[in-house]
């Protein structure tokens, strides 16, 4: 194994920028628009809603009162 310097891992960051650069298509940055109405009427979204509603209304409760959130 080479001695690790700063020129090495340099060289390995770079390698894996490129392989990761190589395997990931390039992205408009309108690609959010093409999820909006995706889940559209879904009971399953309403509940994940709901819940995470619920949640940050308890963590917002917890910080007023200094408590931990369950």
């Amino acid at each position: 194994m080479t001695p690790l310097t700063l020129e090495s891992l340099a060289k390995r960051v770079e390698a894996l920028e490129n392989a990761l650069a190589a395997q990931v298509p390039n992205r408009s940055p309108k690609d959010w628009r093409k999820v909006i109405g995706m889940f559209g009427d879904s009971d399953f979204m309403r509940e994940v809603d709901e819940e995470c509603q619920r949640v940050r209304e308890n963590e917002r409760e917890a910080a007023r009162g200094e408590e931990t959130p369950e």
